[in-house]
């Protein structure tokens, strides 16, 4: 955790931006989570306090926490994984263009699992679960009422048929 916005990236232009009461609070917290831990000593903590109330600006704030867990740069954010099944059924859903009905049900199947793993688990591909599930429900809808329409088309010529002969 970094006292202040930025940390790092501006370096130069950060250190001299000026800080904040809120900021001076999160050093203060800092210092004294580590006296807590057993971290610093009672003169060294009130030191350390004394300095981030009056400091003014981010480079005089980290020179008090910048030697105390937390107190450096924070560490990269890792985006959540995807999930694979969320993967799959945004796959299945636009496979069924190729391979028609067989790609339907997995891409309807894999999206509903894949929607509960992600909100249980937190992990990346709502969106594709998602999408993979409507597409799987498309073609579902459309391949019944292709069957339909086909099975509507035999009936009609075959009563058409009898009619004439």
């Amino acid at each position: 955790m970094t006292v202040g916005p930025g940390y790092g990236g501006a370096g130069i232009a950060r250190a001299q931006m000026r800080a904040s009461t809120e900021d001076r609070d999160r050093a203060v917290e800092l210092v004294t989570r580590a006296y807590t831990e057993g971290r610093l000593t009672k003169e060294e903590h009130d030191s350390r306090v004394e300095r981030a109330m009056t400091a003014g600006t981010f480079a005089e704030l980290d020179s008090v926490v910048s030697d105390l867990p937390g107190g450096g740069p924070p560490a990269p954010a890792v985006p959540p994984r995807t999930n694979a099944l969320a993967i799959t059924s945004l796959c299945c859903g636009v496979a069924q263009i190729m391979f028609g009905p067989f790609a339907t049900v997995p891409a309807i199947v894999c999206g509903h699992i894949a929607r509960g793993q992600v909100r249980r688990t937190g992990e990346g591909g709502a969106g594709m679960a998602l999408a993979g599930l409507l597409l799987g429900w498309a073609g579902l809808v459309l391949g019944l009422l292709a069957t339909a329409a086909v099975v509507a088309l035999i009936v009609a010529a075959a009563h058409s048929g009898t009619a004439t002969g």
